[in-house]
């Protein structure tokens, strides 16, 4: 299996647990918990910012002496926008489902920013249609460059089956603003039906970076650099949840030279 897959370690309590240190990278952490009604996780930040994103189900949320009371609409990750709450540097969070609970913990490095902790409701996040064809996708804005944070950035995309995405190929993993920015990224993939599966190929142009998986239900992809394709089979909607974060808070891609002939007409 390749070292850029990473599988739930189970279906209850803290499943997948990506940190830099086990990625061998250094901004990008993402954890992901599935709690019963009643049961609660919780953590503080650290030198970190998060962002909590109830990927489905209900929860009270509270960041230190804030309240947000019990947040979340949506049942599935397929169906609506997400609630989500952005909790700074230093400060201890607390979730307790009040239903079955997906909850992700997206990190990245704070810069000592001193913001506030934040609910991101539905209404306060922008979806937007890319590409055309066999290669459409809908995309949910998070925690996008115009919204505030130090490093993070947060994106859900939902990719009908049969449906091509984050496509044509590209990359961002050059410090060389303004052609190109360093991003760590990870990609947590649902299937919709749940039994079916996906492909994401990662490599660079010397191939010195060369690995295609077959993603199932809950399964993660590392994106340390290089290019990052998917493709859903034909039957089976793809969601993904994309965390990412570098040196600069700020996303400037690459394409593929031999792939951008896709972009005309």
């Amino acid at each position: 299996m390749s070292h850029l897959l990473v599988k739930p370690s189970g279906d209850h309590g803290r499943v997948v647990h990506v940190t830099p240190e086990s990625a061998g990278w250094t901004y990008v952490g993402f954890d992901l918990n599935k709690l019963h009604a009643g049961e609660t996780v919780e953590g503080n930040t650290g030198d970190r910012e998060v962002c909590l994103v109830l990927v489905s189900g209900k929860a009270r949320v509270i960041v230190d002496d804030v309240d947000f009371g019990t947040i979340g609409e949506r049942m599935s990750p397929f169906d609506g926008k997400p609630h989500s709450v952005y909790v700074p540097a230093e400060s201890d969070w607390t979730v307790t489902a009040t239903t079955e609970l997906t909850l992700a913990v997206c990190s990245a490095p704070s810069l000592g920013g001193n913001l506030p902790p934040r609910l991101i409701s539905p209404d306060h996040v922008s979806q937007e249609v890319r590409g055309k064809g066999s290669n459409t996708r809908y995309v949910t804005n998070i925690l996008p460059e115009n919204e505030p944070a130090d490093s993070l950035l947060v994106v859900e995309v939902i990719t009908p089956g049969g449906n091509t995405s984050s496509y044509p190929p590209h990359k961002h993993d050059q410090d060389d603003l303004p052609r190109e920015s360093l991003l760590e990224e990870t990609y947590y993939h649902r299937l919709n039906p749940p039994q079916g599966f996906a492909f994401q190929r990662v490599y660079t142009d010397d191939r010195a970076l060369d690995e295609a998986m077959a993603v199932e239900d809950g399964d993660t992809v590392l994106v340390p650099k290089g290019y990052h394709p998917c493709a859903t089979i034909h039957g089976y909607d793809l969601y993904y949840l994309n965390v990412m974060a570098g040196p600069k808070r700020t996303w400037k891609f690459h394409n593929a030279k031999e792939h951008e002939w896709l972009l005309k007409g």
